[in-house]
């Protein structure tokens, strides 16, 4: 019995310390891979399987970027702003093209943009039913939508568990919901892991706990001690 619980606890100790490593290279070797696919934009001469025999990994992530931030540079000005004017024209005016690239735009733009107003709070709603709480993100109220509402309402992402990109989006009312002391970036540690990981700061807050009752202090003049009565007394 001592070896079988021997053998599972270096297994898991074990396990510790290599599922967080392959996970994470696995992610890195996705995104790299991605990226990658970037360099079939340039011409077969260009390209280090033509005049170094081999291929170089990495060199998508840094033309991706480099395109990313040309972009970034060109369409500063009013001719790139005209030209990325022209371009989104072009494509509204397509059938299915124009839906997609219209809201996937306004999900950018939100999300990006330093301007925006997603997921700026992060909120205590009730959810799913009158008795329980979740975590929930506060996001945009449509303006034709909160005017149908009689009190003041919020809107409110709730990512699910573990995937957050998936979730329910609703309203609810303004006086119900509690705005925490919490960052999105540690509310999502929370929602992706089931609460089991715990962000550094919240680890440094202190937690208020229960207060102890005050120790009786000691009186500041002491009675004069009691003589013993001599026998002949």
């Amino acid at each position: 019995m001592q070896k079988k619980s021997f053998f599972k606890r270096y297994l898991i100790t074990g396990l510790l310390i290599w599922v967080p490593l392959v996970v994470t290279v696995w992610v890195l070797n996705l995104l790299v891979s991605v990226m990658d696919q970037s360099l079939l934009l340039l011409p077969d001469a260009l390209r280090t399987e033509n005049w170094l025999g081999v291929h170089i990994p990495g060199l998508g992530v840094i033309l991706t970027l480099t395109v990313v931030f040309v972009t970034g540079v060109v369409t500063a000005n009013i001719v790139g702003q005209k030209l990325v004017r022209f371009w989104e024209g072009v494509l509204l005016r397509i059938p299915v093209v124009n839906s997609i690239y219209k809201a996937v735009k306004q999900v950018s733009d939100t999300l990006f943009s330093g301007s925006g107003h997603a997921f700026r709070k992060v909120l205590l709603v009730h959810y799913p039913h009158p008795e329980a709480w979740s975590l929930a993100l506060q996001t945009n109220i449509p303006p034709e939508i909160a005017a149908h509402l009689p009190d003041e309402h919020v809107a409110v992402f709730i990512p699910t568990t573990p995937s957050p990109v998936n979730g329910f989006y609703f309203f609810v009312k303004k006086s119900e919901a509690i705005e925490l002391d919490m960052t999105i970036d540690e509310a999502l540690k929370y929602i992706i892991s089931m609460g089991v990981v715990t962000s550094d700061a919240a680890k440094g807050r202190k937690v208020a706990g229960p207060r102890m009752p005050p120790l009786p202090q000691a009186p500041e003049t002491m009675p004069p001690a009691v003589q013993p009565r001599a026998a002949n007394e």
